[in-house]
């Protein structure tokens, strides 16, 4: 899953530990996840202007305009997803790349797709410098998923669609979940879709705030890439 020792040999251990006793305060208690959070160099996936606050409970900028996640929100995400560490997970909208190795962490394959090539080439880098090795991301429409690894026991969707992509539907196994922020570009709601024997279940879980999900079976992009 990983080269050597992950999070080891760097100086920001500390500044994890108080991340993880961070997120135990407000309401994580998926172990896996908090192991992932101690373990993750979060400081490799923000540029090295914030590197600083890289441990900090908030967004951050990251290259392109767009922003890593709150780890809180991330840790919510990855908690509601109920990984037992031998599924194959489909990650939509790789970011930075942090929330694809903390999933790495958390089970067995993570296939991530991303729809600016620049994010991709960026995310890549680090997760190599993480020394994460079970991961892989590919350049292209997140809402069409990754056919040919299908299906999916977890698809985790970064940005908010106005409805759940039929694509994404077909590609998740049976008993799967797929957990993504559904709504307008105004206000969305974080949704866990779950499939049973064919039939969807969905569980509506709060009011969110998420970039939109662009294309065919998202947001209309308004240019290129």
């Amino acid at each position: 899953m990983v080269a050597g020792a992950l999070g080891e040999g760097d100086s920001y251990g500390g500044y994890r530990e108080q991340l993880v006793g961070e997120l135990r305060r407000k309401g994580i208690r998926d172990l896996a996840v908090l192991r992932a959070v101690g373990l993750v160099p979060r400081h490799l996936f923000v540029p090295e202007s914030v590197r600083h606050r890289a441990y900090e409970d908030s967004a951050l900028p990251i290259a392109g305009g767009q922003t890593i996640s709150q780890p809180f929100v991330q840790a919510r995400y990855l908690e509601l997803a109920a990984l037992t560490g031998h599924e194959k997970v489909l990650e939509v909208g790789t970011g930075s790349g942090y929330q694809t190795a903390l999933l790495a962490l958390m089970t067995s394959m993570v296939f991530s797709v991303e729809r600016v090539q620049g994010l991709a080439r960026g995310a890549k880098a680090s997760l190599d410098a993480a020394g994460i090795r079970n991961v892989s991301v590919m350049v292209g429409d997140g809402t069409l998923g990754w056919r040919p690894y299908a299906p999916y026991d977890a698809i985790l969707v970064s940005a908010a669609s106005p409805v759940v992509p039929q694509p994404l539907v077909e590609q998740l196994s049976d008993r799967g979940r797929l957990i993504l922020p559904l709504g307008d570009l105004g206000s969305q709601v974080l949704t866990v879709v779950e499939k049973r024997e064919g039939i969807l279940q969905m569980r509506s879980l709060g009011d969110v705030r998420f970039v939109p999900l662009l294309g065919q079976f998202g947001f209309e992009p308004e240019g290129p890439a």
